[in-house]
């Protein structure tokens, strides 16, 4: 590329990167903004009620068996599972299921109340498709998302016994004492309720809350995450056009670029602004920006899966695969006991790492485990295990870090757009480019308008 055809290549992206910026700025500072704060969602949401998630060591933790059977007792429904913590000051969840009837009254209730229910329709629809994230196994299983404030369809537990069935609601117990504390989807607080919203107008421009259709044949839910899908569209454009302008023709310019002058004057403070904290944080937007209109968009969605060689289209005949089954025993053995399990999954999966427990539905049904690393830069990706519930034998096995990468890419779709790759790690770098994004329109507007000012002198 010649010299003299670089200004004429440089101001068209500027062009893009300005007008894309100006026609969906308002829209982009409402979602990055929202996003900042839905970043820490589960743990805003905890700790609002740390009492169902910390506990104070007090001796020796009880035998999960006994605990679970004491448990029983109080938990109106069928347990049907039981998460295990690594850490020694967290509670034990037992997952179970309520009576049909009391769960055909709770749905009426909050169809009425019209909360975060969508979320959970949304997602689900979303599954059905086939391209769940695959951090969405540790979402899922993560207390914090359980609900834990007015959204009674929102739980988010393990899957019922043997890995399917419906979505199991979490009681917490203290795994010292035995005490039944409580399930916290029970709870409704201020900070959970301020999530919700956060998430409403992410999503949906809060039109999700608005009865009377705006466009004749479109539900609002559905206009609201097409109007904030296309602003993403538009974000993207200008990530990736101001990275293409960020480059200097000059080596001089190079330095510049990098740092911000703060003993300069107001516009070239805000200049600097926008110019090097955009450089700095341009991938994870980029990966952000990239990864949003998967939820606004059917040809988005289809196009992603497309792309990594993971898609199936919704008319093609699903495979028959063979149901996996435990061998009833002929000497009579009983089922593995719950500690007996987690010694078989802990020397099969060797890390540290929450477990969770789902048992099998009769007497020739199969306990489905999956396990969670914890750490500062633990990946969300979690591994599954089936297994026979007598004998513990390995019955099927999906270990994340074992599949193609084009399969890991494309679950790791949720994961990429929230930070929740590599633990609290990315989550510190997301929250802050979230912060930086936030700022990029307000500071992008402010260059436009200097520089109208100037061509008017």
């Amino acid at each position: 590329m010649s010299s003299s055809n670089w200004p004429k290549i440089r101001k068209f992206f500027n062009d893009i990167h300005l007008w894309g910026g100006l026609i969906s700025g308002i829209v982009v500072l409402v979602v990055c903004l929202t996003g900042t704060v839905y970043t820490y969602n589960t743990e805003l949401r905890e700790a609002a009620i740390p009492q169902y998630y910390k506990v104070t060591p007090e001796g020796d933790k009880k035998n999960v068996d006994t605990l679970i059977e004491q448990a029983k007792t109080s938990i109106k429904g069928k347990v049907v599972g039981v998460k295990v913590p690594f850490d020694t000051d967290k509670t034990i969840f037992a997952l179970y299921s309520k009576p049909k009837k009391e769960e055909g009254d709770s749905e009426k209730k909050e169809e009425k109340k019209k909360t975060e229910v969508n979320t959970g329709i949304t997602e689900a629809k979303l599954a059905a498709k086939g391209d769940e994230s695959a951090s969405k196994e540790k979402e899922t299983n993560k207390v914090g998302e359980a609900g834990n404030a007015g959204a009674g369809k929102e739980k988010k537990a393990a899957p019922a016994a043997g890995g399917r069935g419906p979505r199991a609601n979490q009681m917490a117990l203290n795994p010292y004492t035995g005490q039944v504390i409580g399930d916290p989807s029970d709870e409704r607080t201020k900070t959970a309720a301020l999530m919700q919203t956060m998430f409403g107008l992410h999503r949906w421009l809060l039109l999700n809350e608005v009865e009377k259709p705006i466009i004749e044949g479109v539900e609002n839910r559905k206009l609201g995450s097409w109007i904030t899908g296309t602003a993403t569209l538009l974000f993207l454009l200008g990530v990736v056009s101001g990275m293409i302008i960020w480059f200097p023709a000059k080596m001089r310019g190079w330095k510049n670029g990098l740092k911000i002058k703060w003993s300069a004057r107001w516009k070239r403070i805000n200049h600097d602004l926008h110019n090097t904290l955009g450089f700095y944080s341009c991938i994870i937007l980029f990966l952000m920006s990239v990864t949003g209109p998967f939820w606004s968009f059917e040809w988005y969605r289809a196009g992603w899966q497309k792309t990594w060689g993971t898609y199936k289209s919704p008319d093609a005949p699903k495979e028959d695969k063979p149901a996996l089954v435990s061998v009833l025993p002929t000497d009579g053995k009983e089922p593995l006991t719950i500690e007996e399990t987690i010694l078989i999954v802990n020397k099969l999966l060797p890390y540290d790492g929450d477990i969770t427990v789902n048992f099998a539905k009769d007497s020739v049904g199969t306990v489905s485990v999956s396990k969670n690393r914890i750490g500062f830069f633990a990946p969300s990706a979690g591994d599954k295990l089936t297994l026979d519930q007598y004998s513990g034998t390995v019955l099927e096995k999906d270990i994340f870090r074992d599949k193609p990468f084009n399969e890991r890419a494309s679950a790791s779709i949720k994961a990429l757009h929230i930070g929740d790759i590599y633990g609290p790690f990315s989550k510190l770098l997301y929250f802050m480019a979230c912060l930086i994004a936030t700022s990029l329109p307000v500071t992008g507007t402010m260059i436009w308008i200097n520089k109208m000012k100037k061509k008017k002198k």
